[in-house]
């Protein structure tokens, strides 16, 4: 049976909150998981999650940060700030994933996309990540990053789904180099390519908006 109110040691019981949401996002999809079923598991009461957390969304990203902080991981991938080439980046983002980085951010990633508001709290987790690289790493103009780091975005995501949760072969079993030769050259072109629409600062912008 749950427990009432807090429970002795705030970080005893946070640590049990985020194991037992670790689980359930990871043997449910997203939707289906609840806080009440979260509580059960942690042995706490549903209200002493929303005391720490407020929402079942909020706890999800504090789950997805815990498990792959995509901020730190593509920082590393960016290399301090420095540009890098599209073949570079993606050596360096296939290394620190399969190194342990991205273990469990793979099973989060199944959980999310098996539902509508997963695939959109994950989107919204990364792609802020990506315009902040790239700001720091290209020399994009402000008004020319909300395509290229939806596009950097978009290319990263495929090839994490491709590659370890789907196993496509024989793109699962690529050794890094041929991977990173057949989609470096995208990203290349994402990242410093002249793009349609990549002066645009969102939808519905236009270069007239930019040249004023």
């Amino acid at each position: 049976m749950a427990r009432t109110g807090r429970r002795p040691g705030e970080s005893t019981t946070l640590a049990a909150i985020l194991t037992a949401a670790r689980h359930a996002f990871s043997v449910r999809a997203y939707d289906a998981v609840t806080i009440r079923w979260i509580a059960a598991a942690a042995g706490v009461d549903p209200a002493l999650i929303h005391y720490h957390f407020g929402t079942k969304e909020r706890l999800f990203r504090a789950i997805v940060q815990e498990a792959l902080p995509p901020a730190d991981l593509l920082a590393r991938a960016f290399a301090d700030g420095r540009v890098v080439s599209g073949e570079e980046l993606v050596r360096r983002f296939l290394v620190l994933w399969e190194r342990g980085d991205g273990a469990a951010a793979g099973t989060l990633l199944r959980s999310a996309m098996t539902g509508e508001s997963g695939a959109r709290l994950a989107g919204e987790i990364v792609l802020p990540v990506v315009t902040d690289a790239l700001s720091r790493t290209t020399g994009t103009p402000p008004l020319g990053l909300p395509m290229r780091a939806a596009l950097v975005a978009a290319q990263i995501c495929g090839l994490v789904v491709a590659r370890y949760v789907l196993e496509l072969q024989p793109l699962a079993g690529a050794s890094h180099e041929e991977v990173a030769v057949a989609v470096g050259p995208a990203l290349q072109w994402y990242l410093t390519g002249d793009l349609p629409g990549a002066g645009r600062s969102g939808c519905g912008g236009d270069r007239r908006q930019e040249e004023d």
